[in-house]
């Protein structure tokens, strides 16, 4: 079979089962609990995996050097993603101000990086076997890392949304408690009234 099409498939199994594994486990247990908590679950793998990608840089590792039109910007880019990802991490742990901003940065810059190496790898036609010991970041790492940048987005763009419906709404909200206090203060006037009629 053509390395080619392994490598494509290798790629194409993860991806799969990536978005099969958030699909059934993750992305439920992610809607029960507040943003906060579902990007540090999220963010945290990349702390430890987006380093690995300046071994793209080191002969030995690699079996032929990669075109630096692939290596540079997907070595640094991944070190760039794995500095916001501490960043944003320690910002949402220690609930700043800035914390999602940062989180938006983050996953903007890490989605980003990812797309172009994987649009540079193809553009630049590099041999699988080019990749030697990192032939399993892009066939083994990077699907799991774009799914959960997914879903980083999803999380932040839903919890914006319900953010942005209580931030319009408050008056509606006032205004419905107002009613039923009006309404209970009447029940309670109307039955007193015909307490004392009976009396």
């Amino acid at each position: 079979m053509d390395v080619r099409l392994l490598f494509g498939l290798s790629a194409l199994a993860s991806l799969v089962s990536s978005v099969v594994v958030a699909q059934l486990y993750v992305w439920p247990r992610l809607r029960t609990i507040d943003r906060r908590d579902a990007l540090l679950l999220l963010i945290a793998p990349h702390l430890f995996l987006r380093f690995i990608g300046l071994s793209f840089l080191i002969p030995g590792v690699v079996s032929q050097p990669l075109p630096p039109a692939f290596a540079v910007p997907a070595a640094y880019g991944d070190l760039v993603a794995g500095t916001l990802a501490i960043i944003a991490t320690l910002a949402l742990w220690t609930r700043r101000s800035a914390a999602v901003p940062l989180a938006w940065v983050f996953n903007t810059w890490g989605a980003a990086d990812l797309l172009f190496a994987i649009y540079q790898g193809q553009r630049l036609g590099i041999p699988p076997g080019a990749f030697g010991a990192t032939f399993f970041i892009p066939t083994a790492v990077v699907p799991p890392l774009l799914v959960m940048h997914f879903l980083i987005f999803c999380v932040l763009f839903r919890r914006e949304a319900s953010a942005g419906l209580l931030r319009t709404s408050p008056n509606r909200g006032i205004a419905k408690l107002a009613l039923r206090m009006t309404h209970e203060t009447e029940t309670v006037n109307h039955d007193r009234h015909r307490g004392r009629s009976g009396a």
